[in-house]
């Protein structure tokens, strides 16, 4: 029965009794039960990231209305694991004139920037690898390990195709974190705690999709596009520069780059769990124990992974010039105008009942405004443009 209430507990005192009783002392009895778990934690992201690249082909399958992947098992569920095969037995190649310490460690540190963040996510009361106060700083200050890989991998390579693709990555990404980190800072101030496990715990009684749909919505972009997917995969599209920072990769080093990817769409599903929705809880069901809890914040998680891939094999690729505009000119101020209002307006009516409508109601506002701003502007650029070729038009005529 205890193993329901607390089953991490309960597997740590459980082993830690099974290695002291053979005379191992309890330091390092401690030390190699951490590298257990650590090792079941990867195992299990790893099992998840095989079933998400099943789930993926058979979404966007339906999505373009064929089949996907049938072949292999039923309903083409272990075509994964052929996939996996084909990489492994791909020749290894490694460009002439490549860094190959720096070529070698950019799909490593790919995949490690997304293991790093799950262990912040707490998927039930007392499941979470590390409870950090200042966990939302943790997530910006790990995620940035991705932006070094690409990086790496683009100037490593020796190919101004792939550096190219670097830098525009590294450009996206850098660019939309601003963004994301305001959005991150709005969720703290409705919380009063940088930690994980306090965001979820202050989300009790409201959402904070309810107090803030707008930094939800700003939070979602800015994740896609630290993603690199659609619309804003211009860092490796095919039609613009070959296939981007990853184009002289083969085999199982291109695979980890891909995996890396799938697996960091799913944790960015469950942070927009944590952040926006409540984490583990839903209606009091978290109430029914650990095991549950974490069971409702993988359905949220894989929700949300499903929303991300809905947009991008729905929204075709913008401009490289258009996706930072869209960034610096729009995104980005209307994040710290949130920012700043939500600050006000949560010091202003502190432990008021007040706060949650007046929250909600000027986010409607400001959305309000936003779209009549973007309605004016866009008639002002239309009256120019209708100016400017009536003035042309009786010179080309003469």
């Amino acid at each position: 029965m205890e193993f329901w209430k607390d089953p991490i507990t309960t597997m740590f005192d459980s082993l830690l009794a099974s290695f002291t009783s053979g005379g191992m002392s309890e330091s390092l009895a401690t030390v190699l039960i951490w590298l257990i778990g650590i090792l079941a934690f990867v195992s299990f992201a790893m099992i998840l990231d095989i079933f998400l690249v099943w789930v993926e082909r058979k979404v966007v399958a339906r999505f373009q209305d064929r089949l996907g992947p049938n072949r292999v098992g039923p309903f083409g569920i272990f075509q994964p694991f052929a996939d996996i095969v084909k990489l492994l037995i791909k020749e290894d190649i490694t460009p002439i004139g490549a860094d190959v310490v720096l070529f070698n460690l950019a799909p490593i540190f790919s995949l490690m920037s997304v293991l790093l963040l799950w262990a912040i996510l707490p998927f039930a009361p007392k499941m979470v690898g590390v409870d950090l106060n200042v966990a939302m700083l943790y997530l910006v200050a790990a995620g940035s390990i991705g932006t070094l890989s690409v990086i790496m991998a683009g100037w490593s390579s020796n190919n101004k195709y792939a550096l190219m693709g670097a830098f525009r990555t590294v450009a996206q990404m850098v660019s939309y974190e601003i963004p994301m980190v305001a959005a991150l800072l709005i969720v703290t101030v409705l919380a009063g705690t940088m930690g994980a496990v306090g965001i979820v715990d202050a989300q009790e009684a409201v959402p904070f999709i309810f107090l803030s749909p707008l930094a939800f919505l700003i939070f979602l972009i800015s994740a896609i596009a630290e993603l690199g997917r659609s619309p804003f995969d211009l860092n490796e599209a095919e039609s613009e520069i070959v296939a981007g920072f990853h184009t002289e990769y083969t085999g199982m080093k291109f695979g980890l780059f891909y995996a890396g990817e799938l697996l960091h769409s799913f944790t960015f599903g469950g942070f927009i769990a944590l952040l926006f929705f409540g984490g583990h809880r839903f209606f009091g069901l978290e109430n029914l124990g650990p095991i549950v809890g974490a069971i409702i914040f993988m359905f949220k998680a894989l929700f949300f992974y499903w929303v991300i891939m809905w947009v991008k094999y729905t929204v075709p690729r913008i401009r490289i010039d258009h996706m930072l505009a869209f960034n610096w000119k729009f995104l980005t101020p209307l994040a710290f105008i949130l920012l700043m209002v939500t600050a006000l307006i949560g010091r202003l009516l502190l432990g008021s009942s007040w706060l949650a409508p007046v929250l909600f109601l000027s986010n409607i506002l400001i959305a309000w405004l936003t779209i009549e701003y973007l309605k004016s502007h866009a008639q002002k650029e239309r009256a120019q443009e209708e100016a400017s070729t009536q003035s042309v038009a009786p010179v080309t005529q003469h």
